[in-house]
């Protein structure tokens, strides 16, 4: 089956969405309300799900050339001590630039299929004119869910406060750090660059709302072990992005009418398994397939729901619990406990 593609959103999920359907036969617009791809900066993990995905998309070997292979990953406690470690042959993932990814994913486009500064309206939504397909990637807040779905929710807080950045030199260990309340994460980004993110709980801020970022780091995670200290004392000239934290409630179907969603507009996820980006590419290839193997719009999307809302509503729950635990307040014992099941399955 061909027809036209209507994709809003510009970002990941929208890109890898596109370069799927046009191989699939498609026409397929894309418009972003902004002017470039929406690059917050940082790296991704790219898993082995998301790798296939990429193959399937004819971009896989582009995006390892721009990779970072971790020799080790470990999951350690403040004063160094480690829960767990990765070897190489176990930490299979490719830590990619975000920038590096998007480059990757609007290279593979045709000039004019991303129609930049263009943003889409509710009466774009409910009549999307000559479009057979409407696609819903555009974010957390997305526009096409609170548009088409019936009966959308709302994005819900985590109840933590992200931190990240890159700093300059190079690291070979991807290491997390686990403490009361928080958690600092430290790895590779590509030759000159480290990337680090940081997350707490949103209690731990009360008090300290207007305090300088660099400041407030130092303050919370002075006196943890090395890898969180070479960082801590990089900081300083280099930019700290501050964010709430939220993920998004199980949604009864992805799919409504001609309208679908994929990424974070259909399941939003905390950071803390790394699997956001994943899924969004995993989602754009599910899409790809069904629209170019079924023989009705609406059999595509049936298929590509019953394929991908089960699985990502389950990484929405397990990165929801990870999320709480690792920066949990107490409970000591059954978090690193958790901590090391967590290993097994890397």
């Amino acid at each position: 089956m061909h027809g036209r593609a209507l994709v809003v959103g510009g970002g990941i999920a929208g890109l890898a969405a596109a370069r799927g359907l046009l191989r699939a036969g498609w026409e397929v617009e894309v418009r972003e309300r902004r002017s470039s791809p929406p690059d917050i900066g940082g790296a991704l993990g790219l898993w082995r799900g998301s790798m296939a995905a990429l193959d399937r998309l004819g971009l896989g070997e582009r995006v390892r050339e721009r990779a970072e292979r971790p020799g080790r990953g470990v999951i350690a406690t403040p004063s160094g001590r480690t829960l767990v470690s990765a070897g190489s042959q176990r930490a299979d993932v490719h830590l990619v630039p975000r920038s590096s990814l998007l480059a990757v994913l609007v290279e593979g486009l045709p000039e004019g299929i991303v129609r930049w500064d263009t943003p889409v309206t509710d009466a774009d939504v409910r009549d999307p004119g000559a479009f057979d397909v409407v696609v819903g990637a555009d974010g957390i807040h997305s526009l096409v869910r609170s548009t088409a779905l019936p009966g959308a929710v709302a994005p819900r807080p985590l109840g933590t406060v992200a931190y990240r950045g890159t700093v300059p030199g190079r690291v070979g260990t991807a290491t997390e750090t686990w403490g009361r309340g928080m958690l600092f994460g430290v790895t590779p980004m590509d030759d000159r660059t480290t990337n680090w993110f940081a997350s707490l709980r949103t209690e731990l801020l009360r008090g300290r709302e207007d305090r300088d970022r660099v400041d407030l780091l130092r303050e919370l995670y002075g006196g943890w072990h090395t890898p969180v200290t070479r960082v801590l004392d990089a900081l300083p000239g280099t930019g700290v992005d501050r964010r709430e934290l939220y993920d998004l409630p199980a949604l009864a179907s992805y799919v409504h009418d001609r309208n679908v969603l994929i990424g974070d507009a259909a399941h939003a996820m905390a950071p803390n398994l790394g699997r956001g980006a994943c899924e969004s590419i995993i989602d754009a290839a599910a899409l790809a397939d069904a629209l170019g193997a079924e023989s009705t719009v609406e059999g595509a999307l049936a298929r590509y729901d019953r394929r991908r809302r089960g699985p990502t509503r389950r990484v929405v729950r397990a990165s929801r619990a990870v999320n709480r635990v690792s920066t949990a307040v107490r409970l000591d014992g059954p978090r690193n406990l958790l901590a090391r099941a967590l290993g097994h399955l890397v």
